[in-house]
């Protein structure tokens, strides 16, 4: 029984592996279901991505911004800690109105579909907010 355990536990660290791994999908072609979903939560992720680069770089400029206004005066800085509140409301606010979207098919097939859909036309706002953010910056 001992010679087993090491054998079953590399079987179920292969077989865990299998699992995780993303089937390919060309996105350009996805027709069923499971391939849109899949699509959909790549697309949030791509722009999950971009907004976390970006709200680095806000996070960087208001940092700037509390430091160059700090040298006139302490009661002027806050800029960071603004930008970190905004967030923080703006993540409840997406994850709700997503959670939201997912309704209008609720426990079915393409629920994940629409509440993905939902999470990366908000992140992609946000996003251009921000940008928009570091432009008003000089940034």
């Amino acid at each position: 029984m001992r010679a087993a355990a090491p054998a079953i536990g590399l079987l179920l660290v292969l077989a865990t592996s299998a699992f995780a791994q993303e089937p390919e999908v060309d996105c350009q072609k996805a027709e069923t279901q499971m391939d849109l979903n899949i699509c959909a939560d790549r697309e949030y992720q791509a722009a999950d991505a971009d907004l976390n680069k970006t709200y680095g770089k806000a996070i960087a400029a208001m940092r700037e911004t509390d430091k160059e206004l700090g040298d006139i005066d302490a009661a002027y800085v806050g800029a960071v800690e603004a930008l970190k509140k905004a967030q923080r409301a703006w993540i409840g606010y997406r994850d709700g109105q997503c959670e939201l979207a997912g309704f209008e098919a609720r426990g079915g097939s393409m629920e994940p579909m629409l509440v993905s859909g939902c999470l990366a036309e908000l992140t992609r706002k946000r996003t251009a907010e921000l940008k928009e953010l570091l432009e008003a910056q000089g940034n």
